[in-house]
């Protein structure tokens, strides 16, 4: 017979369906959010993800508890990108260049409007998915800059600005009338970024602590 810890386990644990059905929101509200600004009516988000309204609202009771959701996940699957680049790519550059590519591919570029005007920038769920991104992307230029690939005077700051410019216009515009271009763009970039640096770069490597006071 099980033990009264036990059922209240089990009660406490998220069932499979439930943890599917917010995963299905927080992707469909990723989607709306790039196409259309953080204004999307929730139930249009429900009818995207295929579940109720009851159950977008059980999940997420406010707008900004969904938003700040969508941009954790997809600061966290930034991550998750630096990490399998760092682990797979035997080339420091490669590693730099594969981790650009996809970033851009998340689309952190139109969400990140709603950090500043949706939620609190400070909550700690979002704090802890930026330290992390933020490391990560150091820690891939830092080992490309020790293989003496990328030039020198380039910080975490410029490759993030360069990302965020480069792949997607503002939330709620026409985000893929530039998708043909993204990649070629990012691409001339990273070019850009190789050792032995070709010009001196005005001004000082960007931080990310230079972006937050700007």
């Amino acid at each position: 017979m099980p033990t009264a810890t036990a059922v209240q386990r089990r009660a406490s644990r998220p069932r499979a369906d439930a943890l599917r059905n917010r995963e299905r929101i927080v992707n469909a509200a990723r989607e709306m959010f790039v196409e259309f600004g953080a204004d999307v009516p929730f139930d249009e988000i429900a009818r995207r993800a295929g579940v109720g309204n009851a159950t977008v609202y059980r999940n997420f009771p406010d707008r900004d508890a969904l938003v700040r959701e969508v941009v954790c996940s997809v600061l966290d699957r930034t991550s998750e990108e630096a990490e399998r680049a760092l682990v797979e790519c035997a080339d420091a550059f490669e590693a730099l260049e594969r981790f650009a590519h996809a970033a851009a591919d998340e689309r952190l570029s139109a969400l990140c409007p709603m950090v500043s005007t949706t939620f609190d920038q400070n909550h700690p769920d979002l704090e802890a998915s930026r330290e992390r991104v933020e490391r990560l992307i150091e820690e891939v230029m830092d080992r490309a800059k020790a293989a003496g690939k990328l030039r020198s005077d380039v910080g975490v700051g410029d490759l993030t600005i360069a990302i965020a410019q480069l792949s997607r216009p503002p939330a709620g515009t026409a985000c893929f009338s530039v998708d043909p271009f993204v990649h070629r763009h990012i691409q001339l970039f990273l070019d850009g970024m190789r050792a032995p640096a070709r010009s001196e770069l005005p001004g000082a490597a960007v931080t990310m602590e230079d972006l937050r006071r700007s």
